[in-house]
């Protein structure tokens, strides 16, 4: 019998669990763990996603088992909770599962992200897993000052809203359960019998190698635009100021963030805090409160089993997790000019009245620009990259008014984590660059990075 925990990594494919998994089964270096299995939508082989030249040479470790399989389907939560003929029982299990498509409709953000994550922790607690770590999103509308997780910060959008309604009833997974906490005589018995040693992990804004989800490769790309057309990526200039905002990305002052090292490594150190002290105990030490955000339909809450409504809130071991550069748009800006050997300013207060006026034309503007550009230097690199994984388009949503400014010393003084990647600096992106441009998925054309 193995001293070293069985791992599941559900969901998280195109997030944190191929770098988790990489972190878990170092190339060079001890197995932290005895098995790892990971279980999503996608194909591997042949490939449906990004993958990444890392994740190609990690999944040939004999440790580590991919299963593709649709989590939305009860009978299969039950399965891949079944370790495999010789592996000891799942002690350790990574709930990265969520929608993060910004516009999906709220029924299928409720399937898909609430509705899952509930299905999930209701298999684990019945497993009595050691320790249910769930990795969340930045996707709350935080101020330019940094919160903490006591504060109560609304969810930003239909995606923040189902997230954090997911968060809530995993927390509502007790060992005792209420009659009105449940919607169905063998959930209540089911309840009865099971407690989940959950802590939930949110995360800044994630940047890394080989990482396409986020907010900074987006970013990256475009000063590879200005690069290419030889122009200066301009900034607009707000109202304050004190504040300078991009034309990209246009009043997101504040942009903590966090490397995604630090994402597993934390995911890691938080799974073997609650390991030996158990979920009560976690919630005497870092548990939170956390109160009810209605959908926009309450219609929508009707039958949803798992479901808490407002008055029974329940309490979570809950850890924000950002580095410590206190990004803002300039700080980052100034980055990638450097990069990429770029100029960059501000637009004038003209430029900024327009943008407020008519904000979808401006999106449309920006992405016909861009997109063409991207094409046009991808299409130039050798050998050309004929679809890019790496896109020039830009979501509207990521260019919309929003700040993402979290506290991050909790984690640090509770769970005892040391952040590996404290500070985004120019070589950090470089990096990211580099791994793209390895595999592949980077132009070369008259490249300076």
């Amino acid at each position: 019998m193995s001293s070293k925990p069985t791992v599941l990594i559900l969901g998280g494919l195109q997030t944190a669990a191929r770098h988790l998994a990489a972190f878990l089964l170092p190339e060079n270096g001890e197995a932290l763990v005895a098995h790892v299995r990971i279980v999503d939508k996608y194909s591997i082989v042949p490939a449906t996603t990004y993958l990444g030249s890392a994740f190609t040479e990690t999944i040939k470790n004999p440790l580590l088992q991919y299963q593709q399989a649709n989590l939305l389907v009860s009978a299969t939560v039950t399965k891949v909770f079944d370790a495999p003929e010789g592996w000891e029982p799942f002690s350790y299990v990574f709930d990265c599962t969520g929608d993060i498509t910004f516009d999906r409709a709220s029924e299928i953000q409720k399937d898909q992200t609430a509705k899952l994550a509930y299905s999930l922790g209701l298999e684990a607690a019945r497993r009595k897993v050691a320790a249910y770590v769930r990795l969340t999103h930045p996707f709350y509308e935080t101020e330019k000052k940094p919160v903490d997780e006591k504060e109560d910060v609304k969810p930003l959008g239909t995606r923040g809203v189902w997230w954090h309604e997911a968060m809530r009833m995993l927390g509502g997974i007790p060992k005792y359960a209420p009659l009105h906490h449940v919607k169905s005589t063998v959930v209540y018995l089911l309840a009865l019998v099971c407690s989940l040693n959950l802590a939930v992990v949110r995360a800044s804004s994630t940047y890394g190698p080989h990482s396409i989800t986020g907010t900074i490769t987006p970013r990256l790309t475009m000063g590879r635009v200005y690069q290419h057309l030889n122009e200066e990526m301009k900034y607009l200039y707000a109202l304050n100021p004190f504040s300078a905002c991009c034309i990209l990305y246009l009043t997101w002052d504040v942009l903590k963030d966090v490397h995604m090292d630090d994402v597993v490594g934390a995911l890691w150190a938080v799974a073997e805090w609650i390991r030996p002290i158990g979920r009560a105990k976690a919630n005497e030490l870092a548990g939170e409160t956390i109160k009810f955000y209605p959908p926009e339909k309450a219609s929508l809450l009707e039958g949803l089993e798992g479901h808490l409504p407002k008055g029974h809130d329940p309490t979570v071991p809950f850890f924000n997790l950002t580095d410590d550069s206190d990004s803002t748009q300039e700080t980052l800006g100034k980055a990638i000019a450097e990069l990429f050997g770029i100029k960059f300013g501000f637009y004038g207060f003209i430029a900024n009245t327009k943008v407020k006026i008519d904000f979808d034309h401006m999106v449309e503007e920006i992405n016909a620009k861009h997109v063409e550009a991207w094409t046009e230097v991808c299409m130039k690199s050798d050998p050309p990259i004929i679809s890019p994984v790496v896109q020039g388009y830009v979501d509207g949503y990521m260019l919309a008014k929003a700040n993402v400014a979290y506290k991050g010393d909790k984690i640090k003084d509770v769970a005892g984590y040391t952040l590996k990647r404290p500070k985004l600096d120019v070589q950090a992106l470089r990096e990211i660059v580099v791994a793209f441009r390895g595999e592949g998925n980077w132009p070369n054309y008259q490249d300076t990075v």
